[in-house]
């Protein structure tokens, strides 16, 4: 071998070795008998809790076509960054089961800089059979009002067809006009009352006072002032207000944008006047025993829409900032907007309400996955064919989870105070791992908490946690985790609802933990699309 060829080889060879050297391992080279924690990222669309491909969901308005027949979510597109001084356009999706979406794109742009709708808020849209029009009410946004002028104002666009909108030049619903704030006037939402009228709230203030104000009209056009439709409690301001009546009763769906609260709650009524009663003077009249929490702060501006027979609510899951599951925004707001996350509202006899799961989601988590016990603690964990018995201080840690997954088990505690939870994003390696904390809070109560465990964690995380609910007197929890990318969703007992995000949880191991006490975990399964 002469000279030159030598050091072509000796460059080729230490080229090849190189590259080799470099080439990251695939943890699906072996991905049945591995459980080291791997970093893993999202999809760059999410189809079940949605999100574009460029940009996230923020402030959905749902409302059933009766037309077409399916569900229309228009939401306010939120770009990072947005376009100074004009932002947030309306875009939307339709879906006929709120699993599946179809993209509608831009469905209402802004204004120009100079113009009154510069940017957009939350609103609504309907459907009026006398005139077969299509009709949005929207929150209105100057940029950088002066003094005299409105921050805020509702406006009107109309369409033959929901593809093609024209704003409506002279319809201009002023707060200042009626002794309202104008800088605080939005979120309208309209419905079709039993009077035969359209009613509509506005989320405003009147003398610093959060206050719902209600206007009445004959033909969506021409509206009169009615005055307050319902008064905020205490410091409180309540966006996106949604007013419906589901059965006997009539409601009032929110969210408290308070920093302490920052999440969706209602009021219930058996008449209007009932439901209206609820917070006059301040009276506070919850209508359960969490104060008509629905979820937790992972889930904001949820408002509901329905085809007769479901009524479904729609809100945003946040992202993290720098994709840090602890990075929670406590006392002050999350990042702003996110993924489309949806959930169905079950009433119960006595007319509370709770979120449970949507049947369109859970079929279409339709493909088995095999349950694999990868590992375990020393001691307190028996396993009886696909059971598992976990004492005290014991876990169990499966195989790994795609990027779509409905986890479902049975767990049922010995005592009502015995504390068990579930971990996400985990391997026989991790120093911390993201867990949901079935906790007792006393004998009767429970909450789900979420912790950062592992030898790095920081333990509790605040801003994240549930609500309390009721101990199930059986002591057993019929558990539903669906997940679709990093956005996790947990229901128990068609009880309880808890959203959060979760980053990392595709192509890792998570297991079943007990802290005190025994439980019992029977029927698991894992299904994946």
């Amino acid at each position: 071998m002469n000279a030159v060829v030598f050091f072509l080889s000796t460059i080729s060879a230490a080229v090849f070795f190189g590259c080799e050297q470099k080439v990251p391992v695939d943890p699906q080279r072996d991905w049945d008998a591995t459980t080291e924690q791997y970093a893993s990222v999202d999809e760059k669309t999410s189809d079940t809790y949605y999100k574009p491909y460029a940009g996230f969901v923020g402030d959905p308005m749902p409302f059933f076509d009766p037309v077409s027949k399916n569900f229309k979510v228009l939401y306010l597109q939120e770009y990072r960054p947005n376009m100074a001084g004009t932002y947030h356009p309306f875009w939307g999706v339709q879906t006929s089961d709120a699993a599946n979406y179809t993209a509608l794109g831009e469905v209402l742009p802004t204004g120009s800089r100079a113009e009154q709708d510069a940017a957009l808020g939350t609103g609504c849209a309907v459907y009026n059979e006398q005139d077969k029009l299509y009709y949005i009410f929207y929150t209105a946004n100057r940029d950088q009002p002066k003094t005299g002028e409105d921050a805020q104002i509702v406006m009107m666009a109309t369409s033959p067809d929901f593809k093609t909108w024209t704003k409506d030049p002279l319809f201009r619903l002023r707060g200042m006009e009626y002794a309202y704030s104008s800088s605080d006037f939005r979120d309208p939402q309209v419905w079709q009352g039993e009077d035969g009228l359209w009613h509509m709230v506005v989320a405003t203030r009147v003398g610093g006072k959060g206050n719902l104000a209600e206007f009445t009209s004959p033909d969506l056009k021409a509206w009169t002032h009615q005055g307050v439709f319902m008064s905020m409690m205490w410091d409180r301001f309540y966006e996106c207000p949604d007013v419906f009546k589901m059965g006997d009763w009539w409601y009032l769906v929110y969210s408290e944008m308070h920093s302490a609260i920052r999440r969706v709650q209602y009021f219930k009524g058996r008449t209007l006047d009932e439901l209206k009663a609820c917070t006059a003077g301040d009276a506070g009249l919850w209508p359960d025993s969490h104060e008509g929490f629905l979820d937790s702060r992972a889930f904001y501006a949820g408002k509901t829409a329905s085809d007769g027979t479901d009524r479904y609510i729609w809100g945003w899951c946040p992202t993290r900032e720098g994709n840090d599951n602890t990075k929670t925004n406590s006392g002050s707001e999350p990042q702003w907007a996110g993924s489309l996350v949806a959930h169905r509202l079950i009433q119960h006899e006595d007319g509370t309400l709770t979120l449970g799961k949507i049947d369109g989601i859970d079929k279409k988590y339709n493909t088995a996955k095999t349950v694999k016990l990868m590992a375990q603690s020393d001691e307190g964990v028996t396993v009886e064919g696909s059971n598992y018995t976990l004492e005290a201080n014991s876990y169990a840690l499966f195989n790994r989870l795609g990027y779509h997954n409905h986890i479902s088990m049975t767990v049922t505690t010995a005592t009502a105070t015995d504390k068990f939870g579930i971990s996400l994003v985990r391997g026989t390696d991790s120093e911390k791992y993201y867990t949901l904390i079935v906790n007792p809070e006393g004998a009767s109560k429970r909450k789900i908490n979420f912790e950062e465990e592992g030898s790095a964690g920081k333990g509790f995380i605040e801003a994240i946690d549930g609500y309390m609910f009721d101990t199930p007197a059986d002591n057993t929890y019929k558990i539903d985790i669906f997940t679709d990318n990093s956005v996790l969703v947990l229901y128990i007992n068609d009880n309880v609802c808890y959203t959060n995000r979760i980053y990392g949880i595709q192509h890792n191991c998570w297991s079943v933990n007990s802290y005190n006490g025994t439980i019992k975990v029977t029927d698991m399964k894992v299904t994946n699309y």
